[in-house]
């Protein structure tokens, strides 16, 4: 009988009042907290990891629609892996086991090849590290396309944040978006762009901070406001104004946001799901669609960066 635990090895980080546990499958945030309160929604080590909660996404993010994609002239059927909308959802790298390569008290390197295989037929290196300092986490993926042709690619993560004591409902949400992808309410196909105060203003724009109240959310933002440093910011607070922040670079164009409408007790609404992508959901479909899906063909040899952070409130 192993002695690991069920969600892979697991690396604590600390770096002044944060706090944070990286488990090897998947890379994943198993949790991360600021003066002993949780920013992210944790779970346990010795616990398969709930859905996706705070896994590296690679090599896409989101959803592939039906599973279906052609590229370069070929096309490939991948795994249903969700299969309630029969669509292949967030990649193939959710349930590698990552090597450390690096590791200091307050940051880890982790390292995992993607597989050729018949559905995706190229090699991926991915490089993730996770550092804690004063401004919270970072992590920075690295992704390196090690096959003889060009690859489709796009990469994220899956942090449920957790502003505070009570739910989803009661939190107040900045999200500097002015574009929401309208998609089919049964099975999240993208659709077309909106403008976030055209087609649901109550429900969508959240560009001036407001309670989520009610709103019902699973949708991909574009548009974003961006800093000097070309930065977008997401703040979410409680009612009393502490909570989390999460911040990202150029390279992802896109976010995702979902307010976790599981219909269980135990996990209804309970954290925000902010995933930063450098990719719009289906983007390996690229060619249907009349707006810049983000979508990054790595050449053979080269590597793609991106990085995000998240930070106490």
């Amino acid at each position: 009988m192993s002695s690991t635990p069920t969600s892979g090895t697991q690396h604590a980080l600390r770096a002044g009042d944060y706090e944070a546990v990286i488990a090897s499958v998947g890379a994943t945030l198993r949790t991360l907290t600021f003066e002993g309160r949780d920013l992210v929604v944790p779970f346990a080590a010795d616990e398969v990891r709930p859905a996706y909660r705070g896994v590296t996404l690679a090599p896409w993010p989101n959803r592939v629609t039906d599973g279906h994609y052609r590229f370069d002239g070929a096309d490939y059927q991948l795994a249903l892996t969700e299969p309630a909308r029969n669509h292949a959802l967030h990649g193939l790298a959710a349930w590698l086991d990552f090597e450390a390569i690096d590791k200091g008290p307050s940051h880890v390197a982790l390292t995992a090849t993607i597989p050729a295989q018949t559905s995706y037929p190229w090699r991926i290196l991915i490089r993730t590290t996770f550092t804690l300092t004063s401004e919270g986490l970072t992590q920075h993926v690295e992704a390196t396309n090690e096959a003889g042709d060009a690859a489709p690619f796009g990469t994220g993560p899956h942090p449920y944040l957790v502003a505070g004591p009570g739910c989803v409902d009661e939190w107040v949400l900045e999200l500097p978006a002015s574009q929401v992808l309208a998609v089919t309410q049964d099975r999240l196909i993208p659709e077309r762009l909106e403008e976030v105060d055209a087609v649901d203003a109550t429900r969508f724009d959240f560009r001036v901070p407001r309670t989520i109240g009610a709103a019902e959310i699973d949708h991909a933002y574009t548009g974003l406001v961006r800093d000097a440093e070309r930065r977008a910011t997401v703040n979410l607070r409680d009612p009393h104004g502490r909570g989390v922040s999460m911040s990202w670079d150029a390279s992802c164009p896109w976010v995702q946001v979902h307010t976790t409408d599981t219909g269980n007790p135990a996990t209804h609404r309970i954290g925000l799901a902010v995933e930063p992508m450098t990719c719009a959901p289906d983007a390996f479909n690229d060619a249907v669609y009349d707006y810049d899906t983000g979508l990054i063909v790595i050449e053979p040899g080269g590597t793609t960066v991106a990085s995000w952070r998240i930070s106490a409130l």
